[in-house]
Formats: C-alpha cells, sequence, structure tokens
C-alpha cells in the first residue's frame, strides 16, 4: 500500500516542487492538493491521509493552527520560509520542519526520517519486508538493505560502509548512520565503529570478528557486547 499524502500550500509553485519531489518515490502518491487550511479540513475528514505537508503562514487560519484543531492528525511535515516557528511546530511533535526553497536532498532526509519513525508501527511491519537505508554518494541515491550491511566505519565527516559484496563511502556521521540503524540488531563497539551483530563470528573484551574483518572494541563499549554462554 502507498503512502497517501496531502499537500497544503497557498503557493501553487510550492505544490508543483512537492509534487515533483514525491513524484521520484514510488511508495508515497498525492492523494489530495489543497490551498488553504479549510479545504484541507474538509479532505482530513473525507479521506485517510498517512502523511499531511503544511505550509504554515497561509490566509485565514494557519497551518499550526489546522494542526492544533485536528484531534487526531496525520504525522506531518511543515514547510515554511520562516525559521521563527520550528520551536512552536516541534511542541506539535510533526516529523520534520523545512525551509523553503526546498531541496530534493533537503525533502529526501525529510522522508527519510518519516520513514524511520514508521518502521516499527505494525501497518509497515506486518509485512515483513527487508529494512533499507539510502545514502547519497557521488551524486547518486544507494539503496542499501541493511542485512547486508557487515560493519560502518568512521572516516572523519564520512563513513565507510563495509557490506557482504562491496563498499561505499559517503558524507554522513556515524552517530547519524547508529540512529538509523536503531533497533535493526546493530551494535556500537567503538566510537568509530558500528557492527550488524547478525554477521558477528566471535568477539573478545578487545576486539570483535564480523565476517572477514576484526573490529576493534572501545574501552567504554565493553558493557554493550552480548553476554558471554
Amino acid at each position: 500500500m502507498k503512502i497517501r499524502c496531502l499537500l497544503v500550500d497557498d503557493e501553487p509553485l510550492a505544490i508543483q516542487l512537492l509534487q515533483k519531489h514525491l513524484s521520484q518515490l514510488d511508495s508515497f502518491e498525492v492523494v489530495a492538493v489543497a490551498n488553504n487550511a479549510m479545504k484541507a479540513l474538509e479532505i482530513l475528514q473525507l479521506q485517510e491521509i498517512d502523511l499531511l505537508f503544511c505550509d504554515i503562514k497561509m490566509p485565514a487560519i494557519t497551518g499550526l493552527d489546522l494542526l492544533k484543531t485536528l484531534k487526531n492528525p496525520p504525522q506531518a511535515i511543515l514547510t515554511t520560509a520562516y525559521r521563527e516557528f520550528a520551536l512552536d511546530s516541534y511542541e506539535l511533535d510533526i516529523v520534520d520542519y523545512l525551509l523553503k526553497p526546498i531541496t530534493f536532498e533537503r525533502f529526501f532526509k525529510a522522508i527519510e526520517k518519516y520513514l524511520r519513525l514508521n518502521a516499527q508501527q505494525p501497518r509497515l511491519s506486518v509485512v515483513a519486508e527487508p529494512f533499507y537505508l539510502t545514502f547519497k554518494a557521488n551524486n547518486k541515491f544507494y539503496r542499501i538493505k541493511t542485512d547486508d550491511i557487515l560493519y560502518v566505519e568512521s572516516q572523519k565527516d564520512y563513513v565507510k560502509i563495509v557490506m557482504t559484496n562491496r563498499e561505499l563511502t559517503a558524507k554522513y556521521k556515524i552517530s547519524d548512520v547508529e540512529t538509523d540503524l536503531a533497533n535493526q540488531g546493530f551494535l556500537r563497539v567503538h566510537r568509530s565503529f558500528v557492527v550488524n551483530q547478525r554477521h558477528i563470528v566471535s568477539y573478545s573484551a578487545v576486539e570483535i570478528e564480523v565476517g572477514a574483518f576484526k573490529i576493534p572494541v572501545g574501552e567504554s563499549y565493553k558493557v554493550l557486547l552480548p553476554e558471554k554462554r
């Protein structure tokens, strides 16, 4: 089932840009658009919406007021040209806050966050499909199955993702990758290494063998190692 999106903005060009971005994602579909909050309210009463993209500054009723009005609002990504509403918006437990003009790269990060937040929800997990992460490298987006990852290594401003059959280097912080891999069977064993527990062959207090690779264990991470039996 595709993720149903509602776009709300009084600027036609802003709607068109979001439609263009979403058209590049097979699992998302735009089921309705609205140029004001009242129209959006009508749509939400008639249709089931999974993800709401909503501008903040609109005539009569703002996007923030719209969300406050809804008893059971869908998850929302706010889009605006104004930074000053960020704090108020996060009090509404939104997914993300996008500043216009919205680049595809920044938009994609918001989509990734939405997918992470919903990865454990029954609607998405019942199918038991493999979990994927997407990384940008060499001006391309690479979709990687997490089961195939052996370990991730921090290399200053980059991470090296070592998989069963290849490697990829991308500009990310290892702390962000660790967050993305939360609840996916990965373990931080060193300030520079996150390993896939499924591929651990052996381990000691100082070293972990993952596949054919030997990974050092940081002093402060020893307590996190699996219990010996």
